[in-house]
């Protein structure tokens, strides 16, 4: 490989994935496999994965969000359903070191494609499925996205809100390929693959680690708007500046809320710092302060002065930041399509552009 080729691509070199997923926590997850140099081969029903019917179009027609969580993949569209389609899926099984699935549960072992089935073929293979709520418990064949995970998880009563990205499904991904490598890993000591179960109203859960540990020694539930991550406290917020733009005050340690005062010219402000929560009254003088200044005022004031406040951005004035620009994270592929890359540098050098995803159609399938 050439040197100016990151490193990043030889981490899972030789890895064979199957990716019998849709939309996007599976899909993601494949795809981050892929950028580590996985050979992924994405199956899709015959009519396609429903993501190529989200979202907008390109110039060419193609489908935006589908290409994008597929690209450097290839996709053959099998039907499971069918005794030809069934043979073709189970050679590639065979052959595979990874297969991540994204259906409810049950509906591959009604296929006859559950890990109990694939095992004997294939003892080594790591089977990775990603569902809502896991393969037990009440709720593992209930029907739900992002919001219902979220809402499961008691992440969307404190925050009062959706979030987009949608958090358990990225989670969901995340969380699938650091098991995913961490069966390789022991498979390496031991030669047996195993069956990942891996709910993604669980992978919520770590990220609000913090909190169930408060509520584990107090009791205490927190509520919207009340607690210093979920816009109770004044030092960590988001205020809108005098021309309509908005700045965001990260202010935490109080070294930086200590330069955020001396800056803003209100050292009295300094101690009010360990006033209760929710700092309705300080976030009100900030406010006030922030409304009168535009935001390159802001920026001025307060960006060198070690008090972690940055503008608010949107997407194109992100994309087209110097930060981003400069990393090499985000860009476009050779195509055209701009692609958010492995957010990673290895040895100083970025991730390669993703190339396109190939299609292909299998023949047990109808035309």
């Amino acid at each position: 490989m050439a040197d100016d080729i990151s490193r990043l691509a030889r981490f899972a070199r030789g890895i064979r994935v199957l990716d019998v997923s849709a939309f996007l926590p599976g899909p993601l997850a494949a795809l981050l496999l892929a950028d580590m140099g996985a050979d992924v081969v994405k199956i899709e029903p015959p009519a396609g994965d429903p993501l190529r019917e989200l979202g907008p179009r390109d110039a060419k027609g193609r489908a935006v969000f589908h290409d994008a969580v597929n690209a450097g993949k290839s996709v053959r569209r099998i039907d499971l359903k069918r005794p030809e389609g069934r043979a073709a899926f189970l050679a590639l099984a065979e052959a595979a070191d990874v297969l991540i699935e994204g259906f409810r549960p049950g509906a591959m072992q009604r296929l006859g494609l559950d890990y109990a089935a694939l095992k004997p073929r294939n003892p080594r293979l790591v089977y990775c499925s990603l569902s809502g709520y896991g393969a037990a418990g009440p709720l593992a064949t209930a029907a739900g996205h992002d919001a219902n995970y979220l809402a499961t998880a008691g992440v969307l009563h404190r925050n009062a809100g959706f979030f987009d990205p949608p958090l358990a499904d990225v989670s969901g991904a995340l969380f699938g390929v650091i098991a995913i490598l961490g069966a390789l890993r022991a498979r390496d000591a031991d030669g047996q693959g195993c069956a990942i179960d891996l709910a993604l109203a669980d992978a919520v859960m770590p990220l609000q680690l913090l909190a169930i540990a408060a509520h584990g020694a107090t009791g205490e539930v927190p509520q919207p708007r009340a607690t210093y991550l979920n816009g109770g406290a004044a030092y960590y917020q988001i205020y809108p500046t005098r021309d309509g733009r908005h700045i965001a005050l990260g202010a935490i340690e109080h070294k930086f809320w200590r330069a955020f005062c001396v800056a803003a010219g209100r050292p009295d402000w300094i101690a009010r710092q360990q006033e209760a929560l929710p700092q309705h009254a300080l976030m009100a003088d900030v406010a006030a302060l922030v409304a009168t200044l535009t935001l390159r005022d802001c920026l001025a004031r307060f960006a060198d002065s070690e008090c972690c406040v940055s503008a608010v951005l949107d997407l194109d004035e992100a994309l087209a930041s110097p930060h981003h620009r400069t990393r090499g994270v985000v860009g476009r592929a050779p195509d055209g399509a701009m692609q958010a890359r492995f957010p990673a540098l290895i040895d100083g050098i970025p991730p390669a552009p993703r190339p396109i995803l190939t299609e292909g159609t299998e023949s047990a399938c109808p035309n």
